[in-house]
């Protein structure tokens, strides 16, 4: 499961904006095999008040925490693959706007995740694939 948080000034994005730009982040983990469930994406804006960088306010920033649990990359060739395909997702949303951005990626054991109460089933395996074509987390 990938759960996007992202910190952004009022106004910054329309719900047409998130929509578009959750999308599009679906995209990227459906286009991998995961089913599009997995893909959870929060807006959340923050006052210039409660927003500083460097300790200035600041409201023409956004910061993205990425979390991972469904993969996880040790190789560090596909973690730069992936950390620059996450970025060109972005880059529509926050430097084609003039906007500063940061974000990075955690990765959260396999074992401490649940989804309706189960433990999600194994990558590429015959569970995976059932969840990926109900699109929700199915008894197995």
């Amino acid at each position: 499961m990938p759960l996007w948080h992202i910190y952004h000034p009022p106004n910054t994005y329309s719900d047409e904006d998130k929509a578009e730009f959750a999308q599009a982040i679906t995209e990227i983990y459906t286009g991998v095999g995961l089913p599009a469930f997995y893909a959870v994406v929060l807006f959340k804006e923050i006052d210039r008040s409660s927003f500083y960088v460097g300790g200035t306010a600041s409201d023409d920033t956004v910061r993205i925490v990425v979390e991972h649990l469904a993969r996880h990359l040790d190789d560090p060739v596909l973690r730069e693959r992936s950390t620059r395909r996450l970025n060109a997702v972005m880059e529509p949303f926050t430097r084609d706007r003039g906007l500063h951005w940061e974000f990075h990626t955690y990765e959260s054991p396999r074992d401490l995740w649940m989804i309706a109460g189960q433990f999600p089933p194994l990558p590429g395996s015959d569970g995976e694939k059932i969840w990926v074509a109900a699109n929700k987390p199915v008894p197995l």
